[in-house]
């Protein structure tokens, strides 16, 4: 057997290089390039290996020079959803404060299905200089570190405690990376001495590899059920989650509805499977949904899920849907093809997709039914146009924040992509943006996380570099995360960031109010003189520190000057800023909730809003059922 001395770090960047997915017959690299942040947990390890391989033009595994540890995992999240989990980004950080700091970016992978792979250094396996500098110590077991935080957000999770141990760990890692139905963040803590080490490993071990990403079919007896289901039904109804995207879903999709006539809703890792001026499409559903899609969930008698995990929003917590409706679910994961009490197609959305309509050939919902959903559809796109119109001119008419969408859905292009994750903004989104593309929206709500959509904005561009990218974010979201502008701007990635200031949290100030919590502790502004944030508002300048970190900043007070700066911002090459002051009271406010969302109120209660709160959500939980 040929051998190639290596250290484990060596070993791994060229195992890396050499693994490859391959799906309806198009191989993609499997591992694009790697993130990074050294320190003294793997500077020496990975960090050296990154340097022998070869860096610059045809790098066998190019590298990025990250700011923060969380924002490098959202990087690399944005680009393996950009190109359909087919490739994906690693990440590699020291031990201690850059470990943990990936917690939340796994998290992230892992709740929305989203491959990515994290190499954390890791404490000394000799423990010889134990306890080295940021180890944490665990009286009762030696062989914890503070990578063990990592295990329940990842979907695999190996340290690698012996050179030889990384064949079987690689190799298992990528099985996982590539599993539709498995894949998520995935973890593999390499103790810094380790990586140091070298070992004669066989040639195989780097041969190239490809992982057929498969398209399972599904079952004859389950699909003809299926079919039968969909047949007897006279209100059906489909759902299209985020596994229409991954599968590459959305022609089959389209030509389902085409046949069957049936309304097609999308929950938000979905919109965008159909156009939006597409006949069947009703937009969003759910607590953000649409008046129609989520009346239709009210009155359905059959729900076909394709692709989609149920969560509280899609459900409205339980009160969407009547007691008597069935549930089909096409799903790749079992798991979720088994919620709420459905029938379960597991398999491929593509694949079901074209199988079911191959068994329903000749089948179409009553006329009456497409009339129906016709007909809200066309009462909402009113709703849409009247939120999204600007304001005549006016120098002192600040825009609102679905004027902010309108403006730029009248810039946008069908390549453009529109990023959000968290506040008001996925909301108006999920109801009002008009998706014209399967990859012009791009909001990030399995974990909704605030300082996703700057890091994610450059994965996305890097994934796809002639697309124009839109990183969507107020000020509370602006604050958590900008550090990756300065990498933007290094690496030349130009992406465009709105960024809207409402000094606070919106969403959350909005929902405080509702349930009892009066707005505390949410808004932006000095104390008062009773210790509460009610003085004045904070003078700060964002749009300042967006050109300190360098970028191109174009300021909007109104609805004219706000087209003007987004058509400019994108005209730009260079990564730009469009900064714009919301009107928090608007003439034309954003419409409201479809439905219910379950957040718990206080039982008790000495204070009159907290009680009025609790008396709503009673009324409302009334309505919350069980599918079974």
């Amino acid at each position: 057997m040929t051998t190639v001395r290596l250290t484990v770090a060596q070993a791994l960047v060229r195992f890396l290089t050499a693994q490859h997915t391959e799906r309806d017959g198009q191989r993609h690299r499997l591992i694009d390039a790697c993130w990074g942040i050294f320190g003294h947990g793997n500077v020496a390890g990975l960090g050296q290996a990154l340097v022998e391989s070869g860096q610059g033009a045809g790098a066998p595994l190019p590298f990025h020079q990250g700011r923060n540890e969380q924002a490098m995992v959202h990087a690399a999240v944005g680009f393996a959803r950009q190109r359909n989990r087919l490739s994906t980004q690693a990440v590699t950080t020291s031990i201690g404060p850059g470990a943990t700091n990936l917690t939340t970016g796994a998290a992230l992978a892992t709740i929305n299905r989203l491959p990515v792979l994290l190499l954390p250094g890791d404490i000394f396996a000799n423990r010889v200089p134990d306890p080295v500098l940021q180890q944490l110590e665990v009286p009762y077991a030696g062989d914890i570190s503070v990578n063990d935080a990592l295990r329940p957000v990842s979907r695999y999770f190996d340290r690698v405690l012996r050179p030889e141990a990384l064949i079987t760990a690689a190799l298992q890692a990528m099985r996982v990376l590539t599993d539709p139905a498995e894949t998520g963040a995935v973890t593999l803590a390499l103790p810094q001495d380790v990586q140091t080490e070298a070992y004669d490993w066989p040639e195989e071990f780097f041969a190239e590899r490809v992982w057929r990403v498969a398209r399972p079919v599904p079952e004859p007896e389950a699909l003809a059920e299926a079919a039968a289901a969909v047949r007897a039904a006279r209100r059906p109804l489909l759902i299209a989650g985020g596994g229409v995207h991954h599968s590459e879903a959305e022609e089959a999709l389209r030509a389902f509805a085409d046949m069957t006539g049936i309304p097609v809703a999308s929950t938000q890792a979905g919109k965008g499977s159909l156009r939006y001026d597409h006949p069947c499409d009703v937009g969003g559903i759910g607590h953000t949904g649409t008046a129609v899609a989520d009346e239709l969930a009210r009155t359905a008698d059959l729900v076909i899920g394709v692709g989609t995990r149920y969560t509280d929003f899609t459900t409205a917590s339980g009160t969407l849907f009547a007691p008597a409706t069935r549930f089909l679910n096409l799903n790749i994961a079992a798991f979720d093809g088994h919620k709420l009490g459905g029938l379960a197609l597991t398999a491929d959305a593509r694949a079901a997709l074209e199988a079911l309509a191959g068994a329903l050939r000749g089948h179409r919902v009553p006329p009456d039914h497409e009339a129906e959903y016709g007909r809200g559809k066309q009462a909402w796109e009113r709703t849409v146009a009247e939120a999204f119109a600007p304001h005549p001119l006016d120098e002192k008419a600040r825009p609102s924040q679905t004027q902010v969408l309108g403006a730029l859905d009248a810039v946008v292009g069908d390549e453009d992509v529109v990023i959000n994750a968290a506040g008001s903004m996925p909301g108006d989104l999920h109801k009002l943006w008009r998706a014209r593309s399967p990859r012009q929206y791009h909001v990030e709500y399995g974990y909704s996380c605030m300082g996703y959509e700057i890091p994610a904005a450059i994965g996305v561009r890097l994934a796809a570099p002639d697309r124009p990218v839109w990183a969507l974010v107020g000020d509370g979201t602006y604050l958590m995360l900008p550090t990756e502008i300065v990498t933007a701007v290094q690496e030349g990635v130009n992406i465009n960031v709105v960024l809207v200031q409402n000094h606070g949290y919106a969403s959350i100030g909005g929902l405080s109010e509702q349930t009892g919590g009066e707005r505390f502790g949410t808004a932006y502004r000095f104390r008062d003189a009773d210790g509460g944030y009610t003085g004045d508002v904070l003078p700060v300048d964002l749009a300042a520190n967006a050109a300190s970190l360098g970028m191109e900043v174009h300021r909007a007070a109104n609805c004219d000057q706000l087209r003007e700066a987004l058509a400019a911002a994108r005209a730009s090459g260079r990564p730009s800023c469009v900064y714009v002051e919301t009107d928090p009271e608007p003439d034309v406010p954003a419409p409201g909730a479809q439905a219910w969302w379950d957040v718990a109120v206080a039982e008790t209660s000495q204070r009159p809003a907290a009680r009025r709160a609790r008396e709503e959500y009673e009324r409302q939980r009334a309505r919350q059922r069980r599918h079974l």
